[in-house]
């Protein structure tokens, strides 16, 4: 049993349960990426579960944790992009 005084790893599984398209909904994600849903969320002024809808509704993978692994990842990688371009303008 985990001690409640030790924080979790990033790696650690963490299941949670929301409501996407009106179906309730569980989805087991690593805590890093539930936390880069909750900051990609504030910075677009919404809900967690409200990024989540969007993404389910726009996804190409057939598992939802999957869709958002390959979501976060890409916003990771354009913001990358962006900060390299922007050094490279000078």
């Amino acid at each position: 049993m985990r001690d409640a005084r030790r924080p979790r790893a990033a790696s650690a599984i963490s299941k949670r349960s929301m409501l996407i398209a009106g179906h309730p909904t569980s989805i087991s994600l690593e805590e890093v990426f539930w936390e880069g849903l909750k900051l990609v969320a504030r910075d677009r002024g919404l809900s967690v579960a409200a990024l989540v809808t969007e993404i389910d509704e726009s996804r190409e993978a057939a598992n939802l944790s999957s869709a958002i692994r390959v979501f976060l990842f890409n916003r990771y990688k354009d913001l990358v992009a962006k900060t390299e371009d922007r050094i490279e303008a000078g």
